[in-house]
């Protein structure tokens, strides 16, 4: 359950900017990784969520790493002290839709919890190195795992 503290980061989406739009076109265009740019090469996901407060449809751009056939995705928001908007969404929300290139899917997500949790922070960084540095960055902050399982 999402909690009930007032957080204006939940459900706030940035308006569309053209880096975005043309990151998206070569995530389609490239099965989920850019061919260009900061972030070439890596694996990318839209995450399409429900506001946790508005009930409309949100996009997240976010990197993954994979647990056998799941998408794992890290609630890091590169190491800042709160938790991207888009985590509020999936924990009131947990019905998603995943678009990896041309793949577009429903899934379940899911935040780990405990030992699990752990456990795929340590894949993910393994998978994802550079998230090895966020959690000194976070001021204490747990960064949460979410499992996005096929539905």
């Amino acid at each position: 359950m999402a909690s009930t503290e007032t957080n204006p980061e939940i459900d706030a989406e940035p308006e569309p900017n053209a880096w975005e739009e043309a990151l998206i076109a070569d995530l389609r265009a490239n099965n989920g990784r850019p061919s260009g740019g900061p972030l070439a090469g890596q694996p990318l996901l839209l995450l399409w969520s429900t506001g946790a407060k508005s009930g409309k449809q949100r996009r997240a751009i976010v990197t993954f790493s994979r647990d056998g056939e799941d998408y794992i995705v890290a609630g890091s928001k590169s190491g800042a002290p709160t938790h991207p908007a888009w985590f509020y969404n999936v924990q009131e929300n947990p019905e998603v839709s995943v678009e990896i290139g041309t793949d577009k899917f429903g899934a379940t997500a899911k935040v780990e919890t405990g030992a699990e949790r752990d456990r795929l922070w340590a894949q993910h960084v393994e998978q994802l190195p550079r998230f090895g540095d966020y959690p000194a960055q976070t001021g204490g902050r747990i960064i949460p795992m979410v499992r996005l399982r096929r539905s």
